[in-house]
């Protein structure tokens, strides 16, 4: 800084500068400066704390001039021997270095240990204690003014000495109050607004300010500015909206599109399309087209096999093609000069952009002949020059490379060389290639362009070589050297080319022979991982299935245990508190489970068994194998909270048996949606369910009435530890057969129809139709019956007696013998006639019942022989009556009579459709009997727990007696039991086993007043208590669907049809499907068998009616049902006449 300049009114600028080493280093008479901003407190004390930083610094860098000046000395004036210590040097530096690092680690520390502040902006701004350093500038005379210097103040030293490090230990001082010297505030407001003016150049007193203070005068600005006031933004488009096609066009395509106005066609017709002005699929005509068509010259195709006529100059030209359309002599076209610029633009530097074109700008001489430009003669350049300034080459650059060398001394070779001189390097690799590839495949001469090349040399320079298409296109004559090279064999015509094709054939070999050796090694390695994983497969597979044997041993054993000591205690357990959990499971084969529609709700048409809670010592679990609905789990809340008010006979005595049954439906019942399994298997894999049935029966006595046994009822059982009332799965599954029980029936010795069972071979199917014809001639029908078949759905039939030819001379045969016909050697000769007549007779005759699972009876036959069957003969009589016996075998033994009932047939006369209770078809002590000895043999064989018998019952036509035949033997809780166990729970009733007779509990008489009877008037007739019920769990009607539960039994209200409690008659449901609500049970009650079914006919009746309509009929089974009910109805009509008649 200048210490003897002026000062002058001007303007001062402040300006910054650091302090240089002649002021910092002692012997200088300047103190070390100290830099401060005006009103700025923060850089007041870094420029401070540099200060003092300075003063430690003038130490170290007087020692280090000391050092190095005396080293300075000793190398210039050299004593003792002119010898110089390296010593010494190395000290200095090391010392120097040594100090150089100290002070900056102290200065940093200093640095970052600093507690910084903003600056106030309330501070005194000119404060007289403050330091600065100004140097004012003359901008008049652009000289440099006096500096002013202001002193410091007492209080900037105390803060100094604040500042200087204090001895450990020692105690800061006393703060000492002093008064703050400066510009009053009127001063510093003035000020204040005079700096806001200065910058502020819009303001008024800017130009007044500047004026004032520094003597600057600003030009006048009239324009005053008005700042931005940001209002609230408008919402909304800014373009106007574009017409679209009306909405009559678009609901209407016949009417006529409007117009469009000319803003609309400026969119374009893109536009047009989108918006519907212009439909899709119209046809769109440009006017004017942008496609312009001309017409192609067609030259002639001989002009190509015409060679043209050369000269001398001509013959000359070697290597050109000339037009043959010129039929000239070629002696009298004129050379072509080369252009005058083309020398000029020989040296050009080649880029990626400089494609080869001519100048429109230059005429070019043309000649009589078309002339390509590859095809002109190569002329002799001129020596280059240098190019000028944005000149272009006009010609392109061809030179020959014949035998694999190019001609490198022909001047279009040197004039192409002197042109790309800048690239040449890259172009040398790629022209070595090419000419290797023309070596290679011998190729006697090609022509080169070399622009092409150059550009292809730069395209390649930092890239992979190039291939054979990529140096084919840089060649003029391409055609005639790609049919060279493509020729078979021509690679090894070059040089080395026998090295070359044997190298070709070994390599051949090797990749033949070791493809072939990999291929094999693969397929042997693929062999070996698919017998090892086959393998390891194998294995594991055995283990669980090991594991899963033992399973079920286990499970079998811990049953067997369980049913040892449940046949000891069930004497208590019959006559104490205990739950029943009902599995109303269908443990069916499953190939019979999948050709069941609607399989869950099949199983829970057993929903009836909840009325077990008639004991008072029994709660009923009840297992649902589909979800229910609310409205659904209402309904047999109230169904069953009946019972007091059965009991009483009064309607308003009803309450809650939420406590006796619960209604539980297994976690697994979503998982497995393509899998239709058991509702076993469903519980098996619901373990939380389980888990809760065991909490709610611990403690309690408790066993498991199943539905048709399954392996996996063992399973649930074991994770109860409960016993189950049933036989084994495999016991029952062996005796459900229609073979099986044909052998339970032969051993209780009771009549059977005729019959053959266990047949499993065609040869043995035509031999034993054979021989029971032949020992049964009456009988006409005859039925092959499935073993493994459900519900009776595995039936076919045969008319033996309308189809076989031999039928009336078999008969003659068998009056003719007698009494003698029983005999083997008597019935021989009809046995060979009739078989040989089954097998067409079968193929022609033979019909399923159910053709929706067998169309036909090949099919049939294919599922009779594959797990074979019986053939039964069908009673002969057109009066016939089918029964059901429902039997309990306890587990001690005692077998019991549950319910009987006659069977009533909708859909097939084989299939139980419903049933009508109390049995009145055969005589009950003849039925008991029956069924007594069919349960001892059904107890031999280690078969306990419920089952049902059917039996057929006809008069014979040749003794005119009644006859019964056992049928079949179904080992499960039957549809039949549950409605029985409903009509018991809803009538207080029991059945009578010995009459077959259900009596309910006689009505509650009011006590009147005992009168004098007068004279011949009789007794009153004591009040009827027998009973009688037709029911049935398969009712369907797809138009159920469309009423909901409510609805309906407001219906079945409005019509009549409901329950008299008081006394024991009217119409009970069971709701069976909660959801598509297509099927329902109906129990209907009456004090006669005819009463009943003529209700029971009557509610079908109304029910279709009321959901049905002309043209929505549905798919139902009502029509049917009422059909044989009307039958039935006749048939006993005509029996009560009977024994009316033989009364008289």
């Amino acid at each position: 800084m200048e210490s003897n300049t002026k000062k002058a009114p001007s303007s001062e600028v402040s300006v910054d500068r650091l302090p240089s080493i002649n002021q910092i280093v002692p012997g200088n008479n300047q103190q070390p400066l100290k830099k401060l901003h005006v009103n700025e407190t923060g850089h007041r004390d870094f420029i401070e704390n540099n200060g003092r930083n300075g003063l430690n610094n003038t130490v170290l860098l007087q020692e280090v001039q000391d050092d190095i000046r005396l080293l300075r000395e000793q190398i210039t004036n050299p004593s003792n021997g002119g010898t110089i210590s390296i010593h010494d040097l190395e000290t200095a530096l090391s010392k120097t270095e040594e100090g150089l690092q100290k002070k900056t680690e102290e200065v940093i520390h200093q640095y970052n240990n600093q507690v910084r502040t903003l600056p106030n902006q309330d501070a005194d701004r000119f404060d007289t204690n403050m330091v600065a350093l100004e140097t004012t500038w003359d901008l008049r005379n652009q000289t440099k003014l006096d500096s002013r210097k202001i002193s410091t103040g007492p209080r900037l030293l105390h803060r100094e000495k604040l500042r200087q490090p204090q001895p450990s230990g020692s105690l800061l001082p006393k703060r000492q109050a002093m008064q703050i010297q400066g510009p009053t505030p009127g001063q510093q407001s003035r000020h204040m607004l005079t700096l806001r003016a200065v910058l502020n150049p819009y303001s008024n007193a800017n130009r007044d300010a500047m004026n004032d203070n520094f003597g600057i005068q600003l030009p006048l600005i009239n324009q005053k500015h008005k700042p931005f006031r940001g209002g609230k933004p408008i919402m909304g488009t800014t373009i106007e909206p574009l017409a679209v096609l009306p909405k009559a066009n678009r609901v209407d395509a016949q009417l006529a599109p409007p117009p469009i106005s000319e803003d609309d066609a400026r969119k374009g017709i893109l536009s047009l399309i989108e918006r519907g002005l212009i439909p899709p699929a119209a046809q769109l005509t440009l006017d004017p087209s942008p496609v312009k068509n001309k017409l192609v010259t067609l030259h002639d195709p001989q002009i190509k096999t015409n060679k043209p006529v050369q000269s001398e100059l001509a013959a000359s030209l070697a290597g050109v093609k000339l037009d043959p359309s010129v039929r000239q002599d070629a002696s009298k076209m004129p050379v072509i000069p080369p252009h005058p610029k083309s020398a000029a633009s020989s040296t050009e530097t080649r880029t990626p952009s400089a494609k080869t074109r001519a100048s429109s700008s230059i005429p070019h001489v043309k000649t009589p002949a078309t002339v390509k430009t590859y095809e002109m003669p190569l002329q002799p350049l001129p020596p280059p020059t240098t190019p000028a300034s944005g000149d272009f080459k006009q010609l392109t650059h061809r030179f020959a490379v014949q035998h694999g060398r190019t001609r490198d001394n022909t001047s279009e070779f040197m004039a192409f060389k002197q042109h790309y001189c800048l690239t040449w390097g890259s172009i040398v690799t790629v022209l070595k290639q090419l000419e290797k590839m023309l070596t290679n495949y011998a190729v006697p001469i090609a022509f080169i362009n070399g622009d092409r090349l150059a550009d292809l040399a730069l395209e390649f320079e930092l890239e992979t070589k190039p291939e054979i298409d990529d140096l084919l296109c840089v060649i003029v004559n391409r055609e005639d050297v790609e049919a060279i090279i493509g020729k078979p064999g021509r690679r090894y015509k070059g040089p080395r080319g026998k090295e070359v094709a044997a190298t070709r054939i070994q390599s051949s070999w090797r990749m033949y022979r070791d493809r072939s050796e990999y291929l094999e090694y693969r397929k042997r390695k693929w062999a070996a991982g698919v017998i090892a994983i086959s393998w390891i497969m194998h294995i594991k597979m055995a283990k669980v299935k090991q594991q899963l044997k033992q399973s079920r041993e286990d499970q079998l054993e811990n049953f067997r245990r369980r049913a040892r000591k449940f046949a000891m205690s069930w004497d208590r357990i019959k006559n104490s508190r205990r739950v029943v959990i009902h599995i109303p499971s269908l443990g069916l084969n499953q190939d019979i489970r999948d050709s069941i529609h609607e399989f869950g709700i099949r199983q829970n048409t057993q929903m009836a068994r909840l009325c077990d809670i008639r004991d008072p010592n029994v709660d009923v679990f009840f297992i649902s194998p589909v979800p229910l609905s609310d409205e659904t789990e209402q309904y047999y809340c109230k169904l069953l909270g009946l019972k007091t008010a059965v009991d009483s006979g009064a309607v308003e005595d009803q309450s809650d048996m939420k406590e006796r049954y619960k209604i539980i439906w297994p976690d697994a019942i979503k998982s497995f949606p393509a899998h239709k399994m058991c509702l076993s298997s469903l519980l098996k894999y619901s373990p939380r369910t389980l888990q809760r049935i065991k909490n709610l029966i611990k403690g309690r006595e408790a066993f498991i009435v199943t539905g048709v046994p399954h392996k996996d009822d063992l399973a649930v059982a074991d994770a109860l530890d409960v016993p189950i009332l049933a036989p084994e799965p495999e016991v029952a599954h062996l005796y459900s057969t229609k073979s099986g029980c044909k052998r339970i029936f032969a051993s209780a010795k009771v009549d059977v129809p005729p019959s053959e069972y266990d047949i499993y071979t065609l040869g043995q199917l035509h031999e034993c139709l054979a021989q029971v014809v032949t020992e049964n001639l009456t009988v006409k029908r005859w039925l092959f019956k499935l073993d493994d078949e459900y519900d009776c759905r595995g039936i076919a039939y045969c008319d033996i007696g309308e189809h076989l030819e031999c039928y009336q001379w078999a008969l003659k045969e068998m009056r003719r013998y007698g009494d003698k016909w029983s005999k083997k050697w008597a019935q021989e000769p009809v046995f060979i006639k009739i078989h040989a007549e089954i097998p067409d007779l079968l193929s022609k005759y033979a019909r399923p019942i159910h053709t929706d699972l067998y169309e036909s009876w090949d099919k049939f036959l294919d599922a009779f022989l594959g797990q074979g069957g019986v053939i039964e003969a069908t009673p002969p009589s057109d009066s016939i009556t089918t029964l059901t016996v429902d039997m309990l075998i306890e587990p001690t033994g005692k077998a019991n009579v549950m319910c009987v009932g006659d069977q009533i047939h909708a859909e097939t006369p084989f299939s139980c459709w419903g049933v009508s209770m109390p049995q009145s078809s055969v005589d009950p002590e003849v039925l008991n009997k029956a069924c007594m000895m069919i349960s001892d043999s059904c107890k031999s064989r280690g078969i306990l727990g419920y089952y049902a018998i059917d039996f057929v019952t006809f008069i014979d036509p040749h003794t005119n007696e009644q006859k019964l035949w056992a049928l079949d033997l179904s080992l499960h809780y039957s549809d039949s039991l549950a409605m029985f166990q409903l009509m018991c729970y809803v009538s207080n009733g029991s059945l009578d086993v010995d009459k077959h007779i259900f009596n309910v509990p006689p009505p509650k008489q009011e006590v009147k007043r005992r009168r004098r009877r007068l004279a011949g008037q009789g007794e009153e007739a004591p009040p009827n208590t027998s009973r009688y019920a037709v029911m049935s769990t398969r009712l369907l009607h797809t138009n159920l669907a469309v009423v909901h539960y409510s609805v309906f039994f407001q219906m079945c209200r409005a019509h009549g049809i409901g329950y008299d409690i008081k006394e024991k008659q009217g119409t009970v449901f069971t709701l069976i499907d909660s959801y598509n609500r297509e099927r329902l049970g109906m129990l209907t009650i009456g004090d006669n068998l005819q009463g009943a079914l003529a209700t029971f006919a009557r509610n079908m009746s109304i029910i279709h009616q009321e959901i049905s309509a002309p043209n929505m009929q549905g798919v139902t089974n009502f029509k049917d049902a009422i059909t044989d009910i009307e039958g039935i109805l006749g048939t006993t009509v005509e029996n009560a006449e009977e024994l009316e008649e033989d009364a008289v």
